[in-house]
Parts: C-alpha cells; sequence; structure tokens
C-alpha cells in the first residue's frame, strides 16, 4: 500500500506518472512543448508579474488536466478494453476539459500580448 509512505516514496511515484506521460502521451509531450514556448514567450516579451503568474497557473492546469486525462484513459481501458459507449463519453468529456483549458490558456496569452502591446 502506498498511502501512508514518506514524502520521498510519494514524490517518485508523482514523476514516475510525469515520466511515463512523456514516454507514452503524444498530447502530453505537445502540450509541454506548448508549455516551453510560454515560458519564451514570457522570457522575450518581459511582461507585469500578473502576466507570469497567470500564464504559469494556466500551464499548470493544461498540464494537470492532461494528466487525469491519460489516468482516466489507461484505467478505464483496463477496466473495460471492449468499446462502451458510456466509457467513450467519459473519456470525450476528459479529452473536452483539456480543451476548454487550453483555449482559455491561449485566451489568457492573447490578453497578455494584448496588454504589453497597447
Amino acid at each position: 500500500m502506498n498511502k501512508n509512505r514518506p514524502f520521498r516514496y510519494r514524490l517518485g511515484y508523482a514523476v514516475a506518472g510525469l515520466r511515463a506521460a512523456w514516454r507514452h502521451e503524444r498530447s502530453f509531450r505537445t502540450q509541454s512543448t506548448f508549455a516551453l514556448g510560454a515560458l519564451v514567450f514570457l522570457l522575450i516579451l518581459r511582461p507585469a508579474p500578473i502576466w507570469w503568474a497567470l500564464i504559469g497557473v494556466m500551464v499548470g492546469l493544461v498540464l494537470a488536466a492532461e494528466l487525469i486525462n491519460t489516468a482516466l484513459e489507461h484505467l478505464a481501458d483496463h477496466l473495460h478494453p471492449e468499446h462502451h459507449p458510456r466509457i467513450g463519453l467519459a473519456k470525450d468529456c476528459a479529452a473536452g476539459a483539456v480543451l476548454i483549458l487550453s483555449a482559455v490558456a491561449i485566451w489568457v496569452a492573447l490578453m497578455a500580448l494584448w496588454s504589453e502591446w497597447r
């Protein structure tokens, strides 16, 4: 049981999850690449600290949602390998959540650009 293990063990499980997502999930690698692009964008533009915070929060939310989506997909596929409409709906909803957060992240980036250029 992993529940009450020391922090270093729990951190190791989290890092293992990040590594697995990086190795096996193209979407996670794509979102991570966009996150790196956001950092470059911030370094070049040097906006006010609030924009650093907002963009950082959005990057974290998108990556976390991608990890949750990945976990849900793997669990659902393991528990019910055959196609099932309700499992498909759950997976589609999780993917929709990632899409919404990604769209909001783009909106925040556009507002940062607009704020700096006006």
